[in-house]
């Protein structure tokens, strides 16, 4: 599991950030076929594009291991409780046999919507990055994604 904050700049919904989850989609075409149990009766594509952003991590973490041979079958959640952990704070666990392999998807994750954000934002390579990984009980260093 691990702790994503979303900057205070940066829109927590991917309706904030027009174009964000076709962007994810085209960088990952697996996207495409994922299956999400949040209870939208909307294809996929359809939910990505209106959603908090860590759920969108925790997809593209997904079809990170799936890519690097993982079964489909392993699963994520993202969650919140902003009125204990503050407004933008998302906690995202990917299940998976290889702890390691999950945290590691997750930091790269992270990158990769950050860098569709930034695009969305029209942001510059310099500017602060839309998300950092808080923490991770396995893995507790602060992880700055650019």
């Amino acid at each position: 599991m691990a702790r994503v904050r979303v900057a205070p700049d940066v829109p927590v919904r991917t309706s904030g950030l027009p174009g964000i989850a076709q962007a994810a989609c085209d960088e990952l075409p697996g996207l495409a076929r994922h299956r999400c149990d949040c209870g939208s009766p909307r294809g996929i594509v359809a939910e990505l594009s209106d959603t908090e952003l860590p759920h969108l991590v925790e997809h593209v973490a997904l079809e990170l291991l799936a890519l690097a041979g993982f079964p489909r079958t392993i699963s994520g959640e993202t969650t919140w409780d902003f009125a204990r952990d503050g407004r933008g704070v998302f906690h995202v666990t990917i299940r998976s046999h290889d702890a390691a392999a999950a945290r590691s998807a997750l930091g790269e994750a992270t990158r990769i919507v950050d860098a569709l954000a930034a695009r969305a934002l029209a942001r510059r390579p310099f500017d602060p990055p839309a998300y950092t990984v808080v923490s991770s009980p396995a893995h507790s260093e602060r992880l700055r994604v650019e």
